[in-house]
């Protein structure tokens, strides 16, 4: 199988692909940078902002924009005029948590998930639905890092990890809440310890083993049939994009990579691609038309 580096990015910390079907563009974050990227598939040509704060992800929005998860909150933002909107801050200030992994479920609600930061061991994370009118709800709790969102084709099962719990679940889904919560794989380092997450319409969910340089797929059953190793060291997390939604996009990290094995892995922190059999299961925008207004953040 082919692995491209479609972008020797030589990010610490590339995370939370999104690819813009009408754009034909991939968006990504850099965490600790902070910045958020664009890549213009066709052309190569690229453009970043940087953020006031931390970045843990970053969704579509359905007016051109994006909701983009800082340390402070949930924000809006405007890739045209820079400008940042504050949303919500569902969780508050947790010292040492930030927000991590975050996707737009097919209902149009917003799901961020936060981590600990500080030790990587505690669990005091969680897992916050953004509903369409600005209300926020916990979901999940008792997680050390909340990763790997991604729904089934039809929308009825989602896949969620804990990253250091390293624990992959799948949860029954209706109207914004998760039930009949089944542990369907716990991978261990050398298999590949569970980061973002993507689902083809297959039915297979793609996980990037970030401990083991690999990219993992599960049935929904959590049988793992694939297993393909990455030219980097830490990939950490897939999507799928182009024109026919066949090719995954993976972002990867260098940051608390070994030295020696980034020198093996020289483009780890780039951005890869690969064609799959299966086309991805398409990501909404959020609709933006019933949140409150609120004022630009200075």
């Amino acid at each position: 199988m082919e692995i491209t580096c479609i972008l020797d990015a030589q990010a610490g910390l590339g995370e939370s692909p999104l690819w813009h079907a009408a754009e034909q563009a991939l968006y990504w974050v850099d965490i600790l940078a902070p910045r958020l990227h664009r890549l213009d598939l066709a052309s190569g040509a690229r453009h970043d902002w940087p953020m006031p704060a931390t970045i843990g992800c970053a969704a579509l929005a359905d007016d051109g924009g994006l909701l983009v998860a800082l340390r402070g909150g949930i924000h809006h933002f405007a890739p045209r005029t820079g400008a940042l909107r504050f949303i919500a801050h569902p969780e508050g200030d947790v010292p040492g948590n930030r927000y991590n992994d975050g996707k737009v479920s097919p209902d149009g609600r917003f799901f961020v998930g936060t981590m600990d930061e500080a030790t990587l061991s505690r669990p005091c994370g969680a897992l916050y639905r953004l509903d369409q009118d600005g209300a926020t709800a916990r979901v999940l709790e008792g997680l050390i890092v909340s990763n790997g969102l991604a729904w089934s084709a039809d929308g009825r099962r989602v896949f969620h990890s804990d990253s250091k719990g390293q624990q992959l679940c799948r949860y029954d889904y209706a109207e914004g809440a998760f039930s009949n919560k089944r542990i369907i794989a716990t991978p261990g380092e050398e298999d590949g310890r569970p980061d973002g997450g993507a689902t083809d319409r297959a039915g297979l969910y793609w996980s990037a083993g970030i401990s083991a340089g690999v990219l993992n797929a599960y049935t929904e059953e959590g049988a793992r049939v694939r297993h393909i190793a990455l030219p980097c060291a830490a990939p950490t997390m897939p999507c799928f994009g182009g024109a026919d939604m066949r090719t995954l996009f993976l972002t990867s990290a260098r940051h608390h990579v070994a030295p020696a094995r980034l020198n093996a892995t020289p483009l780890s922190g780039g951005i890869f691609a690969l064609r799959l059999e299966a086309p991805g299961v398409p990501i909404p925008a959020f609709p933006m038309a019933r949140l409150p207004t609120t004022e630009p953040v200075e």
